[in-house]
């Protein structure tokens, strides 16, 4: 099996001691192969070994090689990629078999020995049990994967009061979204860094003029510290001043809300993965959800930033409204498709790009339009009608697509 990811990290990271680690630069390139290793013995079930590892670092000059969706260079671009360095490995591997060694270099590129180690001894990757003092460009990027997350949010979980002593950051289920919601209000949100009341507001006001692109009748969002219980529960007030407690929420509200406080939270960077963002939104409301997933993704336009996090959304759907809503070049379709490797055939997934976009451009597969409009065809709710100002074409949006979609008068 083998893995490999590009990847933007951040400057600076902690690792599991407390030990600051700064990075020698920021755009890199991590390799990992991974075998089944028979082991002697009739009842042995064998183990994985590790057959090659590396993680080196992409210039600034060859940048532009590897980052092919549009972004502006001379903003995005500059305040993504930081730093330098010579040597091209921080990790690297040499041999094979018995004879295979993993090196660790140098983060400086000095001089200094690099540590080997046999890779047949490895009980776990060399990546990570990497720390801050003898690599702090490799911990980085062990910290960067490990803050991937993959979102599950549970309505049960969302309801949930926290007490005082909750951790204030967002579940992968949507627990602790009280906390997350009252230490935004105390500490700022993206724009803010000193408490008051005014600050508290503010973000409170930002969250409640969100939730409304989803439901019309919302006027306030809150927090309710209760001291004798040692509670912070979730309340909604609406247009006309009837209070709702959390429990009395739709599983699409409160999905939507945590994402809205997602956004918000400037700590949250990386990753962020989602199963069908649609479930529980009604259909009209799909396309606010789409917007509020593009608006937490980084926008490459402007410089990184607390206002403009290192961040990047991956949804999954079923859901022809949403593909309608999702901008062309961000759309990739999962095909089954039948490989022949060694003189035996096995199926795989094959990711298709939409024709006319910087994916087809790169060289990936393209779905055929018939193949897409197939899909599509049952799609005739939830199109929305006013967004001709967006940055990103969707794909209802399409002239190739637009006359073929059944009801296509709906997205006017």
């Amino acid at each position: 099996m083998h893995f490999e990811a590009e990847m933007i990290v951040p400057l600076q990271a902690q690792d599991d001691r407390g030990q600051q680690a700064t990075a020698s630069i920021t755009f890199l390139k991590y390799s990992l192969e991974l075998a089944y290793r028979e082991d002697e013995g009739p009842i042995s079930l064998g183990s994985l070994e590790v057959v090659h590892e590396e993680l080196k670092h992409i210039t600034k000059g060859e940048a532009h090689k590897h980052l092919l969706f549009p972004h502006v260079a001379s903003t995005w671009r500059r305040t993504a990629i930081q730093g330098r360095r010579a040597a091209p490995y921080f990790i690297s591997t040499e041999g094979e078999g018995p004879s295979c060694v993993i090196k660790i270099s140098q983060d400086g590129g000095g001089r200094g020995r690099p540590i080997t180690i046999p890779a047949a001894r490895l009980p776990r990757t060399v990546l990570s049990t990497t720390n801050a003092a003898e690599s702090p460009t490799a911990l980085i990027a062990r910290t960067e994967m490990q803050s991937w997350r993959l979102l599950q949010l549970e309505p049960s979980a969302l309801r949930q009061p926290d007490d005082f002593r909750a951790t204030p950051r967002l579940g992968s289920n949507g627990s602790h979204l009280p906390a997350t919601m009252f230490r935004l209000a105390r500490t700022g949100t993206t724009y803010d860094r000193y408490p008051d009341d005014e600050t508290a507001s503010r973000f409170y006001s930002q969250v409640a003029n969100r939730l409304a692109e989803l439901i019309d009748d919302v006027h306030d969002v809150w927090i309710e510290r209760d001291e004798k219980r040692e509670l912070l529960t979730l309340h909604i007030k609406s247009r006309v001043g009837t209070p709702h407690p959390a429990r009395a929420l739709s599983d699409g509200t409160l999905r939507f809300l945590a994402l809205a406080v997602f956004d918000l939270d400037s700590e949250e960077q990386g990753l962020l993965c989602l199963e069908e963002p649609e479930n529980g939104v009604h259909p009209e409301r799909i396309p606010a959800m789409i917007r509020l997933l593009q608006d937490i993704a980084t926008d490459t336009e402007e410089p990184i930033g607390p206002d403009n996090p290192l961040r990047q959304v991956i949804v999954n759907t079923h859901s022809p409204a949403v593909v309608l809503q999702v901008p062309d070049a961000s759309l990739l379709v999962a095909e089954p498709w039948e490989t022949i490797k060694d003189e035996q055939a096995f199926k795989d997934v094959r990711l298709s790009s939409l024709p006319d976009t910087w994916r087809a451009q790169a060289g990936g597969p393209v779905i055929s339009k018939g193949k897409l409009l197939a899909y599509l065809n049952p799609a005739l709710i939830g199109i929305d009608a006013g967004q001709t100002g967006q940055k990103a074409r969707r794909v209802i949006d399409r002239p190739d697509l637009e006359p073929l979609l059944p009801f296509a008068e709906l997205s006017r």
